[in-house]
């Protein structure tokens, strides 16, 4: 092994150890829940303001996201059923351009109800599904302007 690969993976190393010390000496935030006094009623927690959450009303919610593709823009629709703040169907309306994004919001269609329902709204930040990863972008973006008329 040479001697610079060998520095590069000590700093590598080191680097990390560092930032797993940091991590585990962060402050844990705790709600006024979590300490034993409950929020006023109508108000959400200081951990979950802190954190971007919000009380989101039940209901069916839908919006349009763009994405820019090898094509060009790209919209892709999205349907959200919320209960309880958390995700508990999603619906996908393809707005394709050419038959490539056909398939790629095809495929980000079949497989993004096993990535996000169950999972609270605030979770939901997807990348790639079903190889699909430019669509990604564009519910992304409808699921942001989803949590806003939820809210």
């Amino acid at each position: 092994m040479n001697a610079s690969f060998r520095k590069s993976v000590l700093v590598g190393v080191a680097g990390l150890s560092l930032a797993g010390t940091a991590a585990g000496c962060a402050p844990a935030a705790q709600s006024t829940a979590a300490q034993g006094a409950a929020p006023a009623p109508g108000t959400a927690s200081s951990a979950a303001s802190a954190a971007g959450t919000g009380a989101y009303k039940d209901g069916t919610y839908s919006a349009d996201g763009n994405y820019v593709s090898p094509n060009g823009t790209e919209t892709v629709g999205v349907e959200l059923t919320l209960a309880g703040g958390t995700v508990s169907d999603v619906r996908i309306t393809q707005h394709p351009s050419d038959p490539n994004t056909k398939k790629f919001q095809g495929e980000f269609a079949g497989g993004i109800k096993s990535q996000i329902v169950g999972r609270k709204l605030d979770e939901i930040n997807v990348s790639k599904v079903a190889g699909s990863s430019l669509t990604s972008g564009g519910f992304n973006q409808a699921v942001a302007r989803i949590k806003s008329q939820a809210q």
